[in-house]
């Protein structure tokens, strides 16, 4: 991006671009579930802009000028590919609505929120909501017709509709080889989840885009998957009943790339300093697998990005000193 831009414009371009390197994994993610996806993001979206529009006319702020920046819009689609598809529609409003209120505004708007808000509204509707939430559709579940009960809550849904995902799968088994778990349960795909590991293959396209245009740092991104290869390959025992999942499952499952490339590297709630990036990344990634393994939630990427949030100024004052130290 240039360097002559104004701030705003900066950051407004920023946004624009991180839309666009979404945009691979939104389409994979329709590709596999369907119209959920889109009445996600299209709900998420039209929450988070209305919430944002209403506190800031509240505060007396201009409601054009502040939406224009484009933080709402992301933080909305952010939050709508993490939430599972054909979310009920008062799922998807509170998570947004949340996200924004609680998880931006409340703080004084964009440049001042100490955590993550996407994954701030994704941790209350998790702990509020908990079965609706660890429950995605299978694969090509519904057309959009069922897909539209599902978000109005109209009908039942069909039995076989709905599945655990791969990771709650692999941390429910009992019984089961990893290449039994493969080969009998439909949600694994060839590497990981069936349709999702795609979809993280695209994420991960989006973020070296973005890495390649400058618009995140490679720091919080590299530490945390290496954190997370690094403890899934010392602690996989192979393919045995009680397997914790190969490193490349770990990387290809669950919101792995999304986490890595769009959320940590959200420059506000994130560390300032370089080596700070890498002390947050290698954190997210080391509770990430710990979570997933031993705690009560299948993924955990929120609680982890949320847990760091909270040492950002601890990482970044020690980082300074060391730069300090070694001049």
């Amino acid at each position: 991006m240039s360097q002559d831009l104004q701030p705003d414009a900066r950051l407004r371009n920023a946004m624009h671009l991180v839309l666009l390197a979404c945009l691979p994994g939104l389409l994979v993610l329709f590709w596999t579930y369907g119209w959920g996806v889109l009445f996600n993001l299209l709900l998420s979206a039209g929450a988070a802009l209305l919430t944002e529009a209403a506190l800031l006319r509240l505060h007396g702020r201009t409601v054009l000028a502040a939406l224009n920046d484009g933080s709402a819009l992301v933080s909305a689609t952010l939050l709508a590919i993490a939430l599972p598809a054909h979310a009920p529609w008062w799922l998807v409003v509170i998570a947004a609505s949340s996200a924004i209120a609680l998880g931006k505004q409340l703080y004084g708007g964009v440049g001042r929120n100490p955590f993550n808000p996407a994954m701030l509204g994704y941790a209350i509707v998790l702990l509020s909501f908990p079965v609706a939430m660890t429950h995605w559709p299978a694969p090509q579940g519904l057309d959009f017709a069922h897909s539209l009960d599902a978000l109005l809550g109209l009908g039942e849904r069909p039995d076989a509709w709905s599945q655990a995902t791969v990771l709650d799968g692999l941390r429910q088994n009992r019984s089961l080889t990893i290449e039994e778990l493969f080969a009998s349960h439909p949600g694994f795909g060839h590497l990981a989840g069936r349709g999702t590991e795609w979809a993280s293959l695209a994420f991960l396209a989006g973020g070296l885009f973005l890495l390649q245009r400058k618009v995140i740092a490679w720091q919080a991104p590299l530490a945390m998957l290496a954190s997370l290869l690094l403890i899934s390959l010392l602690c996989w025992n192979g393919s045995g009943s009680d397997s914790n999942g190969s490193p490349v499952l770990h990387l290809l499952a669950g919101s792995t790339m999304l986490t890595a490339f769009f959320i940590i590297t959200e420059p506000v709630s994130g560390p300032k300093t370089p080596w700070g990036r890498l002390l947050f990344g290698a954190g997210v990634g080391l509770l990430v697998y710990l979570i997933r393994t031993w705690g009560n939630y299948p993924d955990g990427a929120a609680f982890a990005v949320l847990l760091m949030n909270l040492g950002v100024p601890a990482l970044d004052r020690w980082a300074e000193r060391r730069g300090a130290e070694a001049t």
